[in-house]
Formats: structure tokens, C-alpha cells, sequence
């Protein structure tokens, strides 16, 4: 496990990065498991999640040396970099489904469930996922932000470049919104649910 680097040394060691790829290769230690996280619940593929994570530290790496502190954390930079990889593949995947083999055969090192428990929960996982694709991007980069990577408001607002306040207003009518989407989801099924009867 990596160890946290202050302010003062991270700030060092980028102006490092810009000339030495052994820096810049303790950057990527200490951000690698936080964008891949990041970029894997948004894309839900574990292998997706991989060459995009790859793709935005390639990125990085190409553009340290133009890299200036603003005073927003370096870590945002990184971010912003997976947010708009991120974009540019659900452009270019949005009519095919992708479905990680794990998530087929039951790799991922879960314990075992009986099949109905496994569709129960893959069916509750879809609508969820369903209702949280049916916000705009920057909503679910919220979610994501909050209940994934377990940023507090305020880093969550040096990421998206917004005030603490803003991003405390913004997941209030975030959590208002997927409520009222699930409500219709939960809606739809029942009214299947008549239907077949």
C-alpha cells in the first residue's frame, strides 16, 4: 500500500515528474487504485476500466510538463483527465453493452449465492445503474465521487471545481432525482408484473 504524500512533496515531486519518469512513476503509485476505482464504477468493466485507467496515466504523462498548480489538487487534474476518457467511451460504446467475464462466471471472488439470489441482486444492481445513467454526467460523477472514491464535500468540490455549499446542494436534488427514478423503475415493474398475470 502506497503512503501519502503532503502537499509540499507532491508539489516537489510533479515539477520532478515533468523531467523524470521515475517521479512522475511515484505519482501513478499514489493515484492508480483511486482513478481506477473511479473509472471502473462508471464503466463497470473491470478490463475497460484497466486501458482506460492505462489511457489517462499515458495522458498524464504526456502532458506534466505543460502541468501548472492552479491550486486545485493534482489529483482533480487526474480526474478531469478520467471524466472526459470516460466521455469519449461511452460515445463510442453507447449501442453495445459490454459484460466483463467475472461478471459472467462468478470470478470476483464473492461468496457463493443461489441463482435466484444472484439474479435478485443482479436485477436490483441494473435498475439502480439504470436510474443512476438516467442523470446528467455530472450528477453521476457526484455518486461516484461520494460513494466510491469516499470524498468529503469539499474534496468533492476541488474535483469539480465547485464550492462546498454547491456540491452539498447538488447531491441533495441528486438524491431527490434517483429517488424519483427508482420510484418510476419500481413503477414499470409492477405494471409488467399485472401484465403477465
Amino acid at each position: 500500500m502506497t503512503t501519502a504524500v503532503n502537499n509540499f512533496d507532491e508539489d516537489q515531486l510533479i515539477e520532478q515528474a515533468k523531467t523524470d519518469p521515475e517521479a512522475f512513476g511515484k505519482l501513478y503509485e499514489q493515484y492508480v487504485d483511486k482513478i481506477y476505482s473511479y473509472i471502473y464504477y462508471r464503466v463497470g468493466n473491470h478490463q475497460e476500466a484497466e486501458d482506460l485507467t492505462a489511457k489517462v496515466f499515458h495522458r498524464a504523462l504526456n502532458h506534466i510538463p505543460n502541468y501548472n498548480n492552479r491550486g486545485v489538487p493534482f489529483a482533480a487534474w487526474l480526474y478531469r483527465i478520467a471524466h472526459n476518457l470516460i466521455a469519449n467511451w461511452r460515445r463510442d460504446h453507447q449501442r453495445r453493452k459490454v459484460v466483463g467475464l467475472d461478471q459472467v462466471t462468478g470470478l470476483s471472488g464473492e461468496r457463493q449465492e443461489s441463482p435466484h439470489q444472484m439474479v435478485e441482486r443482479s436485477n436490483e444492481r441494473e435498475l439502480l445503474l439504470a436510474a443512476i445513467q438516467k442523470l446528467p454526467r455530472e450528477r453521476q460523477q457526484l455518486l461516484t465521487l461520494k460513494f466510491v472514491e469516499r470524498m468529503s464535500n469539499a474534496e468533492i468540490g476541488r474535483v469539480m471545481g465547485r464550492s462546498e455549499g454547491a456540491i452539498k446542494s447538488l447531491y441533495h436534488r441528486t438524491l431527490v432525482s434517483l429517488k424519483g427514478l427508482l420510484a418510476e423503475h419500481e413503477n414499470i415493474i409492477r405494471e409488467l408484473e399485472v401484465d403477465d398475470n
